[in-house]
């Protein structure tokens, strides 16, 4: 196994970065660079657990393939066989096999949205599975592929019911224990100082979470912690072509299309039919991850950052792809150009510096403003509060189900982007209605 450098960290303009290729059921090159924390003299090393957000959905995935071949369930049933919160729903005939394809019918918004907090179920993973349950999936389920995090939230608690075990136990006892994934959990809710802390886009530059403390609730679609060199063994084990923590069967199925109307998802893997890949990438607050690999040349990569991307700044696609691409010997002509995202990131910057400078413009026109009169002056005054409103209305709730998910959500993985849309819907309306106060205020002084 050789361990390569991977260049001055301060070059990476990035916090940390572990990386590990697997080859033929070995480990060929592992290695890390950068700082766990900015600020920090702790190093990356190639055993440093990263939250590897939706790569852990293959793990459920094979958890949920564990329990089929034991007889516990079939991939067929109805969820609401086996979940009684789902028992005459609409959802309660979704199959097991439409959520691990991601074929349910839940969309992408739902996948971030909790319903209505009446749940006296005990534990963050039931009582997210029972509030989905008073959800209607967004499409007819098998019609559409959407991927969507409420899908493996249920089938979380799926495993907890029929395994009769808590999440992070099962996956814990009978897939990383196995592997001997020594240096991988389930997130717990508690803070683990081993962990790479995750670092969020903040104007340019990168900002560290205040701790490292896990997510219980989101352990099933995103809450598996691992290091590189944990994850080249997962690989290794699911490219062996062996029976073992699974059949050699499951994992073939595993990295096939799971149905016509999922042809580029298996059950827990992306899947490139050009390149014969099989992947699965992974975001979580301040962290992305990236695995990949060849099953039928047994060659594997997995790269983690612990930095988020911005938008159009600070990306890490370019080093994840890069070394990945490098590993497995596939081509890669670099990222496209990201000018749009960047320039539509400094508009929204600066749009509420434009509004502040357009109030200070209003209050030296005042005059100006309190002589409008007649039809044309009164649809100059109220129209600029109708377009700021709409304005508003699109930045706040329009534009981030864009992103798939509530304005909540990206506050929490786009802390910079979500203070700038908020900052520019507030002062927009705020520069109309002070327009408004300082021409009638004039007239009614003057009456």
């Amino acid at each position: 196994m050789a361990e390569q450098r991977l260049g001055d960290p301060d070059a990476l303009d990035m916090p940390g970065v572990a990386y590990a290729v697997v080859e033929q059921g070995e480990i060929t090159e592992i290695g890390a660079a950068g700082v766990k924390r900015l600020g920090s003299d702790e190093p990356i090393v190639p055993e440093t657990p990263f939250v590897i957000g939706s790569i852990s959905k293959s793990f459920t995935a094979v958890a949920v393939m564990q329990l089929a071949e034991a007889g516990k369930l079939s991939l067929d049933d109805p969820i609401s066989r086996h979940l009684p919160a789902f028992a005459d729903k609409p959802s309660g005939a979704i199959t097991i096999r439409r959520l691990l394809s991601h074929t349910s019918g839940f969309s992408t918004f739902q996948g971030h949205v909790s319903g209505p907090a009446l749940s006296l179920e005990k534990g963050p993973i039931a009582r997210r599975a029972a509030q989905l349950a008073t959800m209607d999936p967004a499409y007819e389920p098998g019609q559409v592929w959407e991927y969507s995090n409420a899908n493996y939230q249920i089938l979380g608690r799926l495993i907890e019911v029929v395994s009769e075990q808590p999440f992070p136990d099962y996956i814990e006892t009978h897939i990383l224990e196995p592997i001997g994934m020594d240096h991988s959990f389930v997130s717990d809710g508690e803070i683990h100082a081993a962990m790479a802390t995750g670092h969020r886009p903040w104007f340019w530059t990168k900002r560290p979470l205040e701790d490292n403390r896990t997510d219980l609730g989101t352990a099933p679609q995103g809450g598996v912690v691992s290091s590189a060199s944990d994850l080249a063994r997962y690989m290794a084990v699911m490219m062996n072509g062996e029976t073992d923590i699974i059949s050699a069967r499951a994992k073939t199925a595993m990295m096939q299309p799971a149905s016509d109307t999922s042809p580029f998802y298996g059950l827990g893997w992306f899947l490139d039919p050009e390149d014969g890949t099989a992947w699965h990438s992974g975001a979580s607050p301040g962290v992305e991850t990236l695995l990949t690999m060849l099953p039928k040349e047994k060659k594997g990569v997995v790269v983690l950052v612990n930095a988020a991307s911005g938008i159009g700044f600070g990306e890490t696609a370019a080093l994840q792809n890069g070394i990945t691409t490098s590993a497995l010997g596939l081509d890669y002509e670099g990222e496209p150009s990201r000018w749009v995202q960047k320039a539509t990131f400094i508009f929204l910057v600066l749009l509420p510096l434009v509004f502040l400078l357009s109030i200070v413009w209003a209050w030296s026109h005042r005059d100006d403003l309190r002589a409008k009169s007649g039809l044309f002056g009164m649809f100059s005054l109220w129209f600029p509060l109708l377009t700021t409103l709409g304005s508003a209305l699109v930045l706040v709730v329009i534009v981030p189900r864009l992103f798939g998910v509530p304005m909540a959500t990206l506050r929490v993985f786009q802390p910079d982007l979500a203070l700038a849309m908020i900052a520019a819907a507030i002062t927009g309306v705020l520069w109309a209605l002070v327009r408004l106060g300082l021409a009638y205020t004039g007239k009614a002084a003057d009456a």
